[in-house]
């Protein structure tokens, strides 16, 4: 077993006494009744910002086929869920490459019905399109971008050498698929849990060439779909006064935002940059207050804010009505023209301008 030799110790003033390794099957924790129950309420045990978007998702001829949780990240990919509470971890990797494989054309619009009836059984009130597009910050469907990959948690209580074995080499073929160990310890009644990834393992020297080799596949791949969107840079000119230069799209869009806040009611800013784009704290806070006290903040959708998604430095936090706001910066495709133009339309004449620069 990859875990063999790991142990969770309890250190007092009088002893360091070893925690008992258990089962969850001798705690009495059913696989899909309690413990996919339990991290589907809570995913960011294993993975940290995801929303669970379906649990058991068969909706395809073999329903014997189902896979555990089915979850989107906030990049717009598509992630699948095998657990197991088994000591080894079983054939997860097989099942979860095929499930990856039969979900990897979901559409936007498709995800959304598969939420809405996620919604409906657990008796969520939430709207499932509005509720997605806020947690990928996306003001509209940018169908574009979503679903481009497919990724894969396995969560166990151990996996075998023959488990780890195929997953690595999966993994040099540039799948991207973990492996979180969810080992179970009892201590006077209770049963604890040590939660670990254990790949990708840090210490595989013998597979490190591999993993950078599938590392630079990705990026490959990443550099050729970045070169196929729109970086176009910004000049920038406000009463009348140039004042930028090669501003960037989610630049510019702070840039409106900031004369807009100025000058324009909050709730008229809102029908162009709904709260969905904004973190906002109470109070005039400085970039420290404003951060620590953001950190602390659980997400609608569960898990702590992601403040590299906001505009949170010192210069570009906005302050209005005694409120501290922080714009988000994931701007992408058309979305950040038609925001600024819209805001401009409200704004009086001249007052900012942008052209592309040259």
């Amino acid at each position: 077993m990859l875990g063999s030799g790991v142990a969770i110790y309890e250190l007092t003033k009088t002893e360091i006494r070893s925690l008992g390794e258990t089962t969850f099957a001798d705690q009495g924790i059913a696989e899909r009744g309690d413990l996919q129950r339990l991290l589907r309420e809570q995913i960011d045990v294993i993975a940290p910002d995801t929303l669970i978007i379906s649990e058991e998702f068969c909706e395809w001829e073999d329903s014997r086929k189902r896979i555990d949780l089915l979850g989107i990240d906030r990049d717009a990919r598509l992630v699948v869920f095998e657990l197991k509470r088994t000591e080894d971890g079983g054939y997860m990797e097989l099942q979860a490459v095929r499930y990856a494989a039969m979900v990897s054309n979901m559409t936007f619009s498709r995800a959304v019905e598969v939420y809405g009836r996620h919604l409906e059984k657990i008796e969520c009130p939430d709207d499932a399109r509005a509720s997605m597009l806020q947690f990928l910050g996306w003001e509209h469907d940018e169908s574009g971008y979503f679903g481009q990959d497919v990724r894969i948690v396995l969560a166990s209580a151990d996996f075998s050498k023959e488990l780890t074995t195929s997953i690595l080499w999966l993994r040099n073929c540039g799948v991207e698929i973990r492996c979180v160990r969810i080992k179970p310890y009892a201590l006077d009644g209770r049963t604890l849990l040590d939660v670990q990834q254990v790949i990708p393992l840090p210490e595989a020297a013998d597979y490190t060439i591999g993993v950078e080799k599938a590392q630079a596949l990705r990026r490959t791949v990443t550099s050729d779909r970045i070169q196929s969107r729109d970086f176009s840079k910004y000049d920038v000119t406000i009463d009348g006064k140039l004042a930028e230069i090669q501003v960037s799209k989610r630049g510019l869009v702070l840039m409106v935002a900031k004369i807009a806040l100025d000058r324009l009611p909050w709730n008229t800013v809102l029908t162009v940059l709904p709260s969905a784009r904004w973190l906002i704290l109470e109070g005039d806070l400085e970039e420290v207050q404003f951060k620590r006290r953001a950190g602390q903040l659980t997400a609608k959708q569960g898990g702590k804010y992601d403040l590299a998604r906001y505009f949170c430095d010192e210069e570009n936090l906005l302050h209005k009505e005694g409120k501290t706001y922080a714009l988000s910066n994931q701007w992408t495709g058309t979305a950040a023209e038609d925001a600024v133009n819209k805001l401009l339309a409200m704004l009086p004449t001249g007052v900012f301008r942008y052209s592309k620069s040259e």
